[in-house]
């Protein structure tokens, strides 16, 4: 890993191993580039999609409350989403519409199937229904806070356009996420924020875990950094001081807000790895948790989705979370479960080995292309002697 940061690929990065038991740590570099602090165990990065895992928790607790339930309509909770119409054709004109088969269901919610989300085909820079997306602020691309509205207003604007294809259809990536954010709020009667703190990240110890870093913390969240396009130098993403993540969002988006740590997010893969149990406690039923991490989707849904041409061939969806489902690689290993976040993050939990591996950079990449992942990854398996 000090390769990359010794090769300007990234200013600095923390990882973690656990295996039975064993927890070994790296903080390599510095959290920005110039004269930034040093990279420590407790610095805080903003993990984006490693947000969805968490609220998929959260939504589990609220089905063993029996407060809502996996199969039926979310109209009761979101009455936005009820009536649905559906594009006749994903990438034609809005108002080109036909009745919605079946209403959404959380279900549909926690495995991208509610019929809305981010398209990687040809022409998805073109499509109207993406553009309009855009255009109201729904949050397609990499997360900017300050650009969403409050979760009603939000909301709303969602209501007004039509779904792209109909409910559990396809696999569509993000989007529902927000929303499941949302149906997680109003089924407890508390603020997103309310709700994690006190089912999850208080349980848990994730102290520095939430959707904005305390002015006390900002010295420990590192800076945020994209490529520039033409000169393919690191640009500044977002600032620690005065950036997006350093006050508290209008939306907390259950998609991609939260930022955490190394030892923050261990406590949540090893709660995952230990089927629900941490410590003394219990946040979800052993059931729960081996439910979150079983493939839902079918073959026909897989060859229609994903990434890229061939993304599922070795990976399925569960709750929140990718469960690798044969080998392919080195890490390709079945049953292993977890997700990466698209501003450098990446977590997953190996049942058969016993293992929590967790990186963390500051710099946006995709995670299936990014040879800092894909080392990080190798490295791990390749660690284990016995």
């Amino acid at each position: 890993m000090a390769t990359h940061v010794e090769r300007g690929v990234v200013p600095g990065l923390t990882t973690l191993i656990s295996r039975r038991g064993e927890v070994h740590v790296d903080a390599i570099g510095s959290a920005g580039i110039g004269s930034s602090p040093p990279m420590r165990r407790d610095t805080i990065f903003r993990i984006s999609s490693m947000t969805k895992p968490v609220v998929a928790l959260a939504a589990m607790i609220l089905v063993e409350e029996c407060k809502v339930r996996l199969d039926e309509p979310v109209d009761r909770l979101l009455p936005e989403l009820a009536e649905r119409r559906v594009l006749r054709s994903w990438d034609g004109p809005l108002d080109d519409t036909v009745p919605a088969d079946r209403p959404i269901t959380l279900r549909d919610l926690l495995t991208f199937r509610m019929g809305t989300g981010l398209s990687f085909g040809p022409d998805a820079s073109v499509a109207p229904i993406l553009g309009a997306i855009r255009d109201r602020g729904l949050g397609l691309g990499p997360p900017r806070p300050s650009e969403q509205p409050e979760p009603e207003e939000w909301m709303r604007r969602l209501g007004s356009l039509p779904l792209m294809y109909q409910p559990g259809e396809r696999w569509l990536y993000n989007t529902a996420y927000d929303v499941l954010g949302v149906l997680v709020a109003r089924a407890s009667g508390q603020p997103l924020e309310a709700f994690l703190q006190e089912r999850v990240f208080d349980p848990l110890g994730m102290r520095d875990t939430g959707f904005s870093t305390p002015p006390a913390d900002l010295d420990r969240l590192a800076v945020s950094y994209e490529t520039d396009p033409e000169t393919g130098a690191l640009q500044v993403y977002d600032p620690a001081r005065g950036g997006e993540w350093s006050r508290p969002p209008a939306f907390p988006s259950g998609a991609a807000g939260l930022v955490s740590t190394l030892d923050d997010y261990l406590a949540f893969g090893q709660m995952m790895l230990d089927k629900g149990k941490y410590g003394k406690g219990r946040i979800l039923s052993r059931p729960g948790v081996e439910l979150m991490t079983t493939d839902q989707l079918t073959p026909e849904q897989k060859a229609i989705s994903g990434f890229y041409p061939g993304y599922f061939d070795s990976r399925g969806w569960g709750f929140g979370v990718c469960v690798i489902t044969r080998r392919d690689d080195t890490s390709a290993v079945p049953g292993r479960f977890g997700w990466d976040g698209g501003l450098g993050t990446s977590w997953f939990s190996d049942p058969r080995e016993d293992l929590v591996g967790i990186l963390m950079t500051q710099r946006l990449a995709f995670p299936q292309f990014s040879e800092i992942y894909l080392d990080f990854w190798t490295s791990v398996y390749q660690a284990i002697d016995d």
